[in-house]
């Protein structure tokens, strides 16, 4: 049962005659089952979401910084557009969800399940995927200043990415870029391509 049973009915309630633009800023809705529902430009800030499930739940441009989402499932759900900054992500399962143009800053998503996700023109920094499987994700131009170690998993993975990584071992971490970080995903089972970063337009070279 969901932390607060009677907002989690009245959320699913409200879905079915209404669609998208909720504020539940701050409700523990933990354990409630909102699989397919449509939050697109709906308040989660700071909301408790700890096994929660999602499964294809669209969040369009919805507001998500600070929320906790540990060990929910939000498999095929849509992120399009939407702001995940400082959202806990830990052993979430996010298989085959799509970040579209989604900004994710210092979230925390160790142990998170990325497999077949799809991180399109995603702005990832200071991400913690550390024991994450990426294993058959896709990236597309994303900035992908992120945390990964020994169990990350990167199978499969492909696309386009902009630097640098910081790989973390037992007693020390190393930045990894350019061609030094593509070695190390194709080392991994991946194959992605890494970007030079982009010059601010009018600024001359050199």
């Amino acid at each position: 049962m969901p932390a607060d049973a009677e907002a989690a009915e009245r959320l699913m309630e409200w879905l079915s005659t209404e669609s998208g633009g909720l504020d539940v800023i701050g409700l523990d809705l933990s354990g409630a089952d909102l699989s397919g529902a449509d939050f697109s430009e709906s308040w989660f800030t700071e909301t408790t979401l700890v096994n929660t499930r999602l499964v294809g739940a669209e969040f369009y441009r919805a507001d998500l910084q600070g929320a906790d989402l540990t060990g929910a499932d939000a498999s095929n759900a849509r992120f399009i557009r939407t702001n995940l900054d400082h959202a806990v992500l830990r052993h979430a399962v996010l298989d085959g969800a799509e970040f579209g143009r989604a900004d994710l800053y210092g979230v925390d998503a160790t142990r998170a399940s990325c497999r077949g996700t799809r991180f399109m023109g995603a702005s990832l920094l200071n991400v913690d995927f550390r024991g994450a499987d990426l294993s058959h994700a896709v990236l597309r131009e994303n900035s992908f200043k992120v945390r990964v170690d020994h169990d990350t998993v990167l199978t499969g993975l492909t696309g386009s990415l902009f630097g640098p990584v910081e790989f973390v071992e037992e007693r020390c971490s190393r930045t990894l870029a350019g061609s030094e970080l593509e070695g190390w995903i194709r080392e991994r089972g991946g194959e992605a391509q890494v970007l030079e970063a982009r010059r601010p337009r009018g600024k001359p070279e050199g």
